[in-house]
């Protein structure tokens, strides 16, 4: 009798999976399996059919909680950068598949009240809440959590509350290293643009900068600081304030790499060579930070990771309430990583 070769177990379709087969992103296609309807039909279409065709089913992925019986995690945003979300959304639907959870994504529009729609999800079935900032920060969606027993998890506070579990990096000490990094190139008008004052990662970030320039002996000019919103569009507004000064700065460090990328597009447009005239250093490592020339020296913000260890937490804080045990918070502070690229090129050979 021969023996049969063991049999090679089929690894299950990931969203990924379905999303390169259609030509989507991501986020698209969780918004296909969440039943948004604002998927254009032809290309719902060709999203429905990939599954079909991989056979993709959230729900036949290994669970890695002992245990589990399905969850549904609501994750609630208002960040305007689409390049983060993305991110945000590639570590969140990855664990969500391993974990078998079913992960509801909810935009809170600029005119709803974020307690109002938080509560509605709640009333909808989600036994928790991801939370990136800036919702991680606002004062009464805290509460409520907290007042309603809503398990919840803040991604990317720069001032965590301790009433939520989080996950989060080192934002000051991120800013520092980059300032860090532009001091030592020789720099001495350093420009920054501030991302929205409403988010405490901005906050951290330009409390950075300062401590940098004061550890370096150079005075604070606040005309080298400009205003943004972590949009490109607010990036545009800020390089041309910055670029306009008689006296320009020779680099500028924003709070994230939409804005950087707008520096970049002004500077080409004022002819500025960079990084021979102009040094431009970005936050987050986005794929923009790659998808434009010159390449973004940047830091590199592990924000799928985050979604990935934030939403374990949060599973696990559910799993820990049904089974009776107290409500707990833990707080992960994951690594980041400055990358320099051609954006600072010039300065480093000198």
């Amino acid at each position: 009798m021969t023996s049969q070769p063991p049999q090679r177990a089929i690894k299950a379709a990931t969203l990924r999976d379905v999303a390169k087969m259609a030509g989507v992103s991501a986020m698209t296609v969780s918004r296909v399996v969440n039943k948004d309807g604002s998927v254009r039909e032809e290309t719902r279409d060709r999203i429905l059919d990939a599954i079909r065709r991989l056979k993709y089913s959230p729900n036949l992925a290994a669970r890695n909680l002992t245990g589990a019986q399905q969850m549904r995690i609501g994750l609630l945003f208002t960040n305007p950068s689409t390049n983060y979300l993305s991110a945000l959304l590639i570590g969140g639907l990855d664990i969500a598949s391993q974990l078998n959870v079913q992960l509801v994504v909810q935009k809170c529009r600029p005119d709803e009240d974020a307690v109002v729609v938080a509560r509605r999800m709640v009333a909808d079935g989600v036994d928790g809440l991801v939370l990136p900032s800036p919702l991680c920060d606002t004062a009464d969606l805290i509460a409520m959590t907290v007042s309603e027993s809503v398990p919840a998890v803040a991604i990317g506070s720069g001032m965590p509350s301790r009433n939520l579990l989080a996950v989060n990096i080192d934002e000051f000490g991120a800013a520092m290293e980059m300032m860090r990094l532009i001091l030592s190139l020789g720099h001495r008008r350093i420009g920054f643009v501030v991302g929205d004052r409403g988010h405490s990662e901005s906050i951290r970030r330009l409390e950075g900068y300062h401590a940098a320039l004061a550890e370096a002996g150079i005075a604070l000019d606040t005309t080298l600081i400009a205003e943004g919103l972590f949009t490109y569009r607010s990036g545009l507004k800020a390089a041309e304030a910055l670029l306009d000064l008689a006296d320009r700065p020779t680099a500028i460090f924003a709070s994230n790499d939409d804005m950087a990328a707008a520096i970049v597009s002004v500077a080409h447009r004022k002819a500025l060579s960079i990084p021979g005239d102009l040094t431009v250093c970005g936050f987050d490592d986005t794929t923009l930070a790659t998808a434009i020339w010159p390449e973004l020296t940047t830091i590199r913000q592990p924000i799928a990771d985050m979604a990935r260890v934030g939403i374990k937490a949060l599973c696990n804080e559910i799993l820990s309430r049904r089974a009776g045990r107290p409500a707990h918070s833990s707080h992960s502070v994951l690594d980041h990583r400055l990358i320099r690229r051609q954006s600072d090129d010039v300065w480093a050979q000198r």
